[in-house]
């Protein structure tokens, strides 16, 4: 159903989305005072995500769409044209909703950068980031879109690299930029397939689309999922992920990892569900297989890495892979004509875009007033935080408890959906079906085994047990502004958690707007599935969570009022707890790595030091065990190479001699005739 576009009285309201970062990039750079230079930037940062999230629940309560044509814009390239439909309305409040906590936050966690150019530059990029990525799914053109496509890699890429001390920083910085632009190229080319000789419109390309050949359909399908799944962090396109989190400050990779990497959900939906006519089933049983193959591959490293942001940033690729086993599924169904499993499909994948964007913009800005507190990146450098930062650790523990779907947090009911609609589609008597959706159900539960695994090696970790370092022994609990922002996310998750049915009703409006109309899912406080017969209630289960909680309470303190002996713990024959007893994060993952050896592949290395008088006596052993970086070798390694053999001949080329340029000339302009009548 193609909705049809009303004008309302919502423009202000967009001015002022995009005045207000305007206003924090000239604040930052003009502003005498660092501190107050600081503060107003990521105060107009906040108002203009307020604004955005007015804009988007004006139009997604009322399901009116919105637009806007500037021919003077962008002339050359075809003007600037806005739309805002549900769909985009949707995107823009993720972003608006991540971006809220990550100014407060800001605020307090840069205090540090008050007197250099650095801050003022950070604070100015972070407004262009927010501005560029709200502007992506308001885009009606090609030019605008690809506008603010580059605005949003640029923007990031030098937040990215905003820290020269911050080791790796620049190497991240270099396969961010490579694979971004690598998806730009994708990105305009699927375009040019998409628009052909018609106008470069979003709206016009959809008849084009539909007259495709199936060759150049299928060209253009692989180039969108390559541009796309580039953002999203689709495997083998996820290499530049958990380098460019931990290189960049906390708040921006909270909005990277939790808005940003949606806007890759969000093209892959545009094109493929609004944009593109139906597609054959295969499709859809490709984008399942890579969407698992994305949830294992992130959840098999985060369960192994060492460093605090990695771990999150490889569940960032986990989670999206969650998303696209909903997306590929809905595509799976619309390909065999079942539009209500279809729909479904694309509402589970709604649904975890949200949950995920606010459980992992949590987490992150909780890593980010560890690690500034600890002094320290790595698992092995933290332990007992809990006594230090007692409410950062009760915040942490809500985010990992959505990121290990327990409920009664956010996490579940969208993993829950996900596993019901693949038990709706094993239905289905299709052969092809019968065998490929229980298979894929089978990944998606050791996906979630998985990911709580890693979620309570998370947690524990860093938060349990004794200090394994000074820095985590002198750590301090964050600032009042930053603990603010991070309950922001924490209070969302718990409420989505509880009554996950608030939001499934504009859910269902947003892929009816798409051509997929189905029923409600939202039965009062009961989430329900009709194909598969499946109900739950979220508050039934928060209610059992929280009675087994009073009763192990009341028990605790029944067993303090009775007489016992109070004695010392046996602890295997040591007469002091240390640090060196407690497990460590490469402990706790190592059965794992012994498990899924063929996949981790790792380098062990130990190095024993003994004494001088006796080998036999040993004073230290060390026992390194790397992860083997495979897929880069395998996929990238020889793409570098060619890249590095290439520029070296072209190097070769530049001899200084005015004579050999001139000879080249004629070559050049040779061979562009041959493809200009190649081409023609």
């Amino acid at each position: 159903m193609e909705s049809v576009p009303v004008y309302v009285e919502i423009a202000p309201v967009v001015v002022l989305m995009f005045a207000a970062p305007a206003v924090g990039v000239l604040t930052a750079l003009a502003w005498r005072s660092g501190r107050g230079a600081r503060r107003l930037s990521l105060a107009s940062a906040f108002v203009g995500c307020v604004a955005a999230l007015l804009l988007g629940a004006d139009v997604l309560h009322s399901g009116t769409t919105w637009t806007w044509r500037s021919d003077a814009l962008l002339q050359p390239l075809g003007g600037v044209s806005l739309r805002l439909d549900p769909l985009s309305a949707f995107f823009v409040m993720v972003i608006a909703f991540t971006g809220a906590p990550a100014s407060l936050y800001a605020s307090g966690y840069l205090r540090h950068l008050d007197r250099g150019l650095r801050g003022r530059a950070t604070h100015a990029l972070f407004n262009v980031f927010l501005a560029a990525m709200w502007l992506v799914p308001l885009a009606a053109n090609v030019a605008t879109f690809l506008f603010a496509w580059e605005l949003m890699a640029v923007s990031s890429y030098l937040l990215v690299v905003s820290d020269p001390d911050q080791e790796g920083a620049m190497a991240a910085g270099a396969w961010y930029a490579a694979m971004t632009h690598a998806g730009f190229l994708a990105l305009l080319a699927a375009f040019v397939i998409l628009a052909g000789d018609g106008p470069w419109e979003l709206e016009a390309m959809r008849a084009n689309a539909a007259a495709l050949p199936p060759p150049s359909l299928t060209a253009a399908v692989l180039l969108a999922l390559v541009a796309f799944g580039s953002k999203a962090g689709l495997v083998p396109l996820h290499v530049w992920l958990p380098r460019a989190h931990p290189a960049a400050p906390s708040h921006v990779s909270a909005l990277m990892s939790a808005a940003m990497v949606k806007l890759g959900v969000y093209g892959t939906i545009r094109v493929l569900f609004d944009l593109l006519p139906p597609l054959s089933p295969w499709w859809g049983g490709t984008l399942l297989a890579v969407g698992v193959a994305t949830a294992l591959t992130g959840v098999l490293y985060s369960v192994a890495e060492s460093h605090l942001k990695r771990v999150l940033a490889y569940s960032t690729v986990e989670n999206v892979g969650i998303v696209f086993v909903a997306l590929g599924f809905a595509l799976l169904m619309r390909g065999y004509g079942n539009g209500a499993l279809a729909a479904m499909g694309l509402v589970v994948a709604l649904l975890h875009t949200l949950n995920h964007a606010l459980f992992k913009s949590l987490l992150f800005l909780c890593a980010g007033a560890v690690v500034h507190a600890a002094r320290a990146a790595s698992l092995e450098a933290f332990g007992g935080l809990i006594r230090r930062m007692p409410i950062t650790a009760m915040l942490c523990l809500v985010g990992v408890l959505g990121l290990a779907a327990v409920p009664p947090l956010n996490g579940f009911p969208s993993e829950w959906l996900t596993f019901q609609l693949l038990l709706a589609g094993a239905r289905f008597t299709e052969p092809s079906l019968a065998i490929t959706l229980p298979l894929a159900l089978a990944a998606s539960a050791l996906v979630a085994g998985l990911a709580a695994v890693s979620a309570v090696r998370l947690f524990g970790i860093t938060f349990l047990a004794l200090p394994r370092t000074d820095g985590a022994r002198d750590a301090h609990e964050a600032s009042a502004t930053m603990r603010t922002a991070m309950a922001i996310p924490a209070a969302a998750c718990l409420v989505l958690g509880l009554v996950p049915t608030s939001v499934l009703t504009r859910l269902t409006a947003i892929v009816s707007e798409l051509g997929l109309p189905m029923g409600n899912l939202d039965t009062g406080l009961a989430l329900a599935l009709p194909l598969v017969g499946s109900r739950l209630w979220p508050v039934a289960l928060a209610a059992l969570v929280a009675g087994a909680a009073l009763a192990a309470g009341l028990a605790a303190l029944a067993a303090r009022t009775r007489d016992a002996r109070i004695d010392a713990a046996w602890n295997c024959g040591r007469l002091v707890q240390s640090p060196r007893t407690e497990y460590t994060a490469a402990a706790f993952a190592e059965p794992l790595k012994r498990v899924f050896t063929g996949f981790y592949q790792p380098a062990h290395e130990v190095t024993v030091d003994v004494h001088p008088v006796s080998p036999y006596f040993v004073r230290a052993m060390t026992v390194r065990a790397d992860l083997a970086p495979w897929m880069e070798q395998t996929l990238y390694a020889p793409i570098v190479r060619a890249a590095r053999r290439t520029a070296d001949w072209a190097a070769r080329m530049h001899t200084g001699s005015i004579h050999w340029y001139l000879a080249l000339l004629p070559i050049a302009l040779l061979l562009l005739l041959l493809i200009a009548r190649w081409i023609g």
